[in-house]
C-alpha cells in the first residue's frame, strides 16, 4: 500500500514537473546551495544596510529563488513555439527600456542599469530581459531562414542588425554582459549553418557595437582599468587579490559553512564573487560540485538540442544552454584569475532579483523544448500504434 502511495506521489510530481528531470534536479540542488552561501556571504551587508538583521537577506533571497522557480514552472508549461512569435515583440520592447536605463536609470556601481518600477521600490535590469529576447529572436530568425541561409545575404542582415543594436545598447552600461551575449549569438550563428563569410560580418558588427559602447558608454574607464590590471604582471586589483586568498585558503574540504573570512573584505561576495566564498567554505569538493552541475546542464541541454524535431527548438535550447553555462564558467574563471574581472553573477547561485527571475524563465523555456518535443514524440508514437492496429484489423477483416 505504501509503495502504491509513493508511486502515485511520484507520478503526481512528474505530471506537474515535466521536461528534463535532471535539469530540474540540478536547478533545485544549486538553489539550495545558493541559500546557504548567500546567507553566509551577506553578514556585512546585513550589518550595514539591515540594522544587523542577518535573516533579512536570507528571507529575501529565498523568496526570490521561489519566484524564479514559479517563473520556471510557468515558462516550461508553455509550448516553446509560442516564444518564436513573442520574441520579436519582446525585442522591440527591450530597445526603449535599455535606452531609458542608460539615460534615466538608477545608478549603482557607476552604471545605470536598473529601472525602478513607478510607485514601487522594485527595480529590474532591462539587459536581462533583452538578452533572453535576443537569443529567442535569433533562434527564431535562423530557423525560418534555414532553406536560404547559404546564399541570401538578405536573410542574414536582420540578425546582424539586431545583434549589433542590442549588444551595443547593453554595452553602454554593462560591457561584460554585452560581450557574453555577442559570443552566444555567434555560437548560434555557427550552429545555425551560417556561412563563414557572414560570421566574419558578424565580427565586424560586434567590433562596431563595442566601439559605440566604449565611446558613449559609462564603463569605458572601468573596462580599461580592469584589462590593464589583468595584463599587468606587477599590479593586481583589490577584488582579485581577495578572491585569490579565499580560493587558496579553502583547501580540499573548506573551512566549513559560514566560516568564510574573505566575505568581510571581498566587494559583493554574495554576487560577483560568490564562487570564491563557495571554494573558501566548501573547498575543492564544493567547487567540483558546482562545476559538475553546470557541465550536467550543458550535457542535458545538448541532449535536448539533439532530440528536438524542430529547428527553432534546437536553436533556442542551444542559445539558452550556452548563455547560462558560459556565464557560469566566466564567473568561475574570474574568481580563479583566468579571466579579467567582469562583475557577472553566477547563475542560480548569486544573490539577485531580475537575474534569478530571468534565469528561471530561461530554464523554463529550455524545459519547454524538452517537454513539448517529448509530448510530440509520444503523440507520434501513439498515432503509429493506432495505424498498425487499424492495419491489422483491416487485414484480418479482409482475410
Amino acid at each position: 500500500m505504501e509503495a502504491l502511495e509513493q508511486d502515485i506521489e511520484v507520478k503526481g510530481i512528474q505530471r506537474y514537473l515535466q521536461g528534463d528531470k535532471v535539469i530540474w534536479a540540478v536547478s533545485i540542488i544549486l538553489s539550495l546551495i545558493s541559500i546557504l552561501v548567500v546567507y553566509s556571504a551577506t553578514g556585512n551587508l546585513a550589518y550595514r544596510s539591515a540594522g544587523g538583521d542577518t535573516e533579512y537577506f536570507l528571507t529575501k533571497h529565498t523568496v526570490l529563488i521561489a519566484l524564479g522557480f514559479v517563473a520556471m514552472y510557468i515558462c516550461h508549461r508553455i509550448d516553446y513555439r509560442f516564444y518564436s512569435r513573442l520574441s520579436r515583440y519582446a525585442l522591440l520592447a527591450s530597445i526603449p527600456l535599455l535606452i531609458i536605463a542608460w539615460q534615466f536609470g538608477s545608478t549603482i556601481n557607476e552604471a545605470s542599469r536598473w529601472i525602478v518600477i513607478p510607485f514601487t521600490s522594485f527595480s529590474f535590469q532591462p539587459s536581462d530581459f533583452a538578452k533572453l529576447a535576443l537569443i529567442s529572436n535569433v533562434a527564431s530568425m535562423l530557423s525560418k531562414r534555414q532553406m536560404r541561409i547559404q546564399d541570401d545575404q538578405k536573410a542574414i542582415n536582420p540578425m546582424l542588425f539586431w545583434c549589433g543594436i542590442v549588444c551595443g545598447l547593453i554595452g553602454l552600461t554593462d560591457w561584460s554582459s554585452a560581450s557574453l551575449l555577442f559570443l552566444t549569438c555567434l555560437l548560434l550563428f555557427f550552429i545555425g549553418r551560417v556561412p563563414m563569410r557572414y560570421l566574419g560580418m558578424m565580427l565586424i558588427v560586434g567590433a562596431m557595437a563595442g566601439s559605440f559602447a566604449f565611446t558613449f558608454g559609462q564603463r569605458s574607464q572601468t573596462v580599461t582599468s580592469r584589462l590593464s590590471s589583468y595584463m599587468s604582471e606587477d599590479k593586481i586589483s583589490f577584488q582579485a587579490e581577495q578572491a585569490y586568498i579565499a580560493v587558496s585558503t579553502g583547501g580540499f574540504a573548506g573551512k566549513g559553512a559560514g566560516k568564510s573570512t574573505q566575505r568581510n573584505f571581498l566587494p559583493h561576495p554574495y554576487s560577483d564573487f560568490i564562487f570564491a566564498i563557495i571554494v573558501e567554505e566548501y573547498g575543492f569538493v564544493g567547487a567540483l560540485v558546482v562545476i559538475v552541475a553546470f557541465l550536467i546542464i550543458l550535457y542535458r541541454g545538448m541532449l535536448i538540442v539533439s532530440k528536438s524535431n524542430r529547428a527553432f527548438g534546437g536553436l533556442l535550447a542551444a542559445g539558452i544552454t550556452f548563455s547560462l553555462v558560459l556565464q557560469a564558467f566566466v564567473h568561475m574563471g574570474v574568481v580563479v584569475g583566468i579571466l579579467p574581472i567582469t562583475g557577472l553573477p553566477l547563475p542560480l547561485l548569486s544573490m539577485g532579483g531580475t537575474s534569478l527571475l530571468f534565469t528561471g524563465m530561461a530554464l523554463g523555456m529550455l524545459l519547454s523544448v524538452s517537454r513539448t518535443d517529448a509530448l510530440g514524440m509520444d503523440d507520434t508514437l501513439k498515432r503509429n500504434i493506432r495505424r498498425r492496429e487499424d492495419t491489422k484489423k483491416t487485414t484480418f477483416s479482409g482475410v
